[in-house]
């Protein structure tokens, strides 16, 4: 999982200027030997200027040269240069507000179909794509709870889990490990450094296979499996749901394409097709109207002033997602007259 963004102050890509740009971080800065200067190696998958490539070094002065950011001043940098589509009337033949809406909500109820199945043992994996902070957990999670409540009333261990966060091949090996047997399933959520690690993605490409044996090897010698009584090949006949902030269609390096698709032709893959500004505001808009604050007591026309100060600050707040909805209903909450220059103040990127 990349939960790490970096603004270069002042760096060049073989080159190329690189001042002001944000990136994804994959490996900290690190001082070049024997001269002044260093490089960070940043995820550049996103961004124009680096076709065919996933990751890039950026050659900086110093130290001093960069600064942590958050992933929304990210997002926004990756939305202005796709250059999102006008949020005015669209012309004939373009999505209205009304169809993107129903194609977003269409995604959703099959994400919820698809993570019961997978939860029932009828699908045996799937994979998820979106943007952070839109709901993606949220259907997959609700099946899974669902599916483990007579376990849970007969005081047995549940079947599933959730993994967020960073992970290892040998923690993705144990971990599927744990959950091999047939019924059980494991959600990795934003776990997406995964995909990243040539042994992390042939392990999962493994437990997704669609022949009648899945049959996992750990080929080299390994303290922790033998401390732990672990095997060094086991079957898994359980389920996977991969939940990740990737979207597969746009990665441009051909060794990471070639993995993805091979992930793609083992198991289900749903693109949640929210891919703008526009889309995150639109579902957020969906999901607000469908009762999302309804435990604030707000009233509607609160509500719509609400989401209407997210939509006009969108290029400003630091990210836009179902959570800062919720940071600034939390605000409104607090001091109903002054949310708003409270959000303007811890919510929005300072100089926006």
């Amino acid at each position: 999982m990349i939960n790490k963004y970096i603004k270069v102050e002042q760096g060049t890509y073989r080159n190329q200027d690189m001042s002001g740009k944000i990136f994804p971080i994959l490996k900290d800065y690190q001082r070049f030997a024997g001269k002044e200067g260093g490089f960070i190696t940043v995820d550049c998958s996103e961004l124009d200027g680096f076709e065919g490539l996933d990751k890039a070094r950026i050659n900086v002065p110093a130290i001093t040269d960069l600064t942590l950011t958050t992933e929304g001043a990210f997002q926004i940098q990756r939305d202005e240069q796709n250059k999102d589509k006008p949020e005015s009337t669209p012309a004939t033949g373009e999505e209205t507000d009304e169809q993107a809406i129903d194609r977003i909500a269409a995604r959703f109820e099959i994400l919820d179909e698809m993570a019961e199945a997978v939860s029932t043992s009828k699908v045996r994996a799937m994979i998820v794509s979106g943007p952070p902070g839109i709901g993606k957990s949220f259907g997959v999670e609700r099946a899974l709870e669902k599916r483990s409540m007579f376990d849970d009333i007969a005081g047995s261990n549940r079947k599933f889990e959730v993994v967020k966060g960073a992970m290892s091949p040998i923690g993705l090996y144990k971990k599927l490990y744990e959950h091999s047997a047939k019924g059980h399933v494991v959600c990795f959520d934003d776990c997406d450094a995964i995909l990243y690690d040539d042994l992390a993605l042939n392990l999962l490409k493994a437990a997704l296979d669609t022949g009648k044996k899945r049959t996992l090897h750990w080929n080299t010698e390994s303290r922790t499996l033998m401390a732990e009584g672990m095997p060094n090949s086991f079957e898994f006949n359980g389920g996977v749901v991969f939940i990740t902030n990737v979207k597969f269609d746009n990665v441009k390096s051909k060794k990471l394409q070639d993995h993805l698709q091979a992930l793609q032709s083992r198991c289900h893959y749903l693109d949640l097709t929210i891919d703008s500004m526009r889309d995150r505001m639109l579902r957020i808009r969906q999901i607000v109207a469908t009762g999302m604050l309804e435990k604030y007591a707000m009233g509607k026309e609160a509500e719509e002033q609400l989401v209407q100060f997210i939509f006009d600050n969108k290029h400003k707040l630091r990210e836009i997602s179902l959570r800062m909805v919720l940071k600034i209903a939390d605000l409104w909450k607090m001091a109903p007259d002054r949310y708003q220059h409270l959000a303007e103040q811890t919510c929005m990127r300072p100089g926006a």
